[in-house]
């Protein structure tokens, strides 16, 4: 991706974007403690003049970054009423190609996903999927699944997994627990999971992998553990596995909110769907930036919410 200071007839972006010669988008930069909420307007009359002096470029510019030292508005237009969210960084300029050659963006395919008709599912596991793809469908980026143990919260995941790669094309799932038994038991639950519309049992169908060294793989669906996760994106080449047997909500010695700096290697768009599972723990209070790093939807699983809980979820 090429980044210049480009002249747009009587004005000039900050910057423009280009990936394989062709204009993408543009970023518009702005001192420390300016608030960016209100730049977009200014992004879109930059837009606007670079696909003017592009008219025979394959597309309009569709991308727009609005950007402090501090923080980063990014917005897609081609998403249906679309709008800006914040971002860790800028997102790698193959995932924006790789978005750029799908005909419809991740928030478009959202919206198309078929009533769910599975014969097999209780009536509060049906509840728990339709409304969370309608949550989805409205581009409500956290939604927290409440239901009591024992009612099958994880097969509950799985079949929405399953229903996102399947009908919108999902790429790149993370399942994120908090001890690696958790790991264990989320990627049988995977390899038994029987498609009720295919027959075939998911790993037939879609890559799984259990991480257990520092390398991601290129796969559907990756099961890890916050711990080890954080470990990777620090670019740390080994990890003690058994820092991940014990939950830092079982230790009440350290809550000290870690510290996450950009990782080229782990891109922010890596993943599209983040499924957290029992997200009431106080990890998630010491871990937030291990969330807050990836530009996905965050789906938590859990039976007893808190009130942190719930207003991370944003009430969803």
């Amino acid at each position: 991706m090429c980044v210049s200071v480009f002249p747009i007839s009587k004005d000039n972006a900050d910057y423009a974007l280009f990936i394989d010669r062709q204009p993408v988008g543009v970023v518009e930069a702005k001192k420390i403690g300016w608030t960016l909420t209100g730049v977009t307007t200014q992004s879109e009359k930059y837009l606007e003049g670079l696909a003017d002096k592009f008219p025979n470029a394959p597309r309009k510019p569709q991308f727009s970054y609005e950007t402090t030292e501090i923080e980063t508005l990014f917005t897609d237009r081609r998403d249906p009423k679309y709008r800006s969210r914040y971002v860790f960084a800028f997102h790698k300029p193959e995932i924006l190609a790789e978005w750029l050659k799908e005909e419809k963006s991740l928030r478009a395919r959202l919206r198309e996903i078929p009533e769910l008709d599975y014969k097999n599912l209780w009536e509060c596991q049906t509840q728990a999927i339709s409304n969370l793809e309608r949550s989805l469908a409205a581009n409500r980026e956290r939604a927290l699944i409440q239901m009591a143990t024992g009612s099958g919260k994880t097969f509950v995941a799985v079949t929405s997994v399953y229903r996102l790669i399947k009908h919108a094309k999902t790429k790149r799932v993370l399942f994120l627990v908090d001890r690696s038994n958790l790991g264990r038991q989320a990627l049988r639950e995977f390899q038994q999971y029987q498609t009720p519309d295919d027959g075939r049992k998911f790993t037939e169908l879609y890559t799984v992998q259990h991480l257990e060294s520092q390398t991601i793989d290129d796969v559907s669906v990756v099961i890890s553990t916050v711990q080890r996760l954080f470990s990777i994106l620090k670019g740390r080449k080994e990890f003690d596995g058994e820092d991940e047997e014990l939950s830092e909500f079982e230790n009440k010695h350290d809550d000290t909110q870690v510290d996450i700096e950009y990782n080229p290697d782990i891109p922010i768009g890596k993943f599209d769907f983040i499924v957290i599972d029992e997200c009431h723990r106080s990890i998630y209070n010491k871990w937030k930036q291990v969330l807050d790093y990836f530009d996905s939807f965050l789906i938590g699983l859990t039976a007893t919410p808190s009130k942190h809980t719930v207003g991370f979820f944003d009430n969803n």
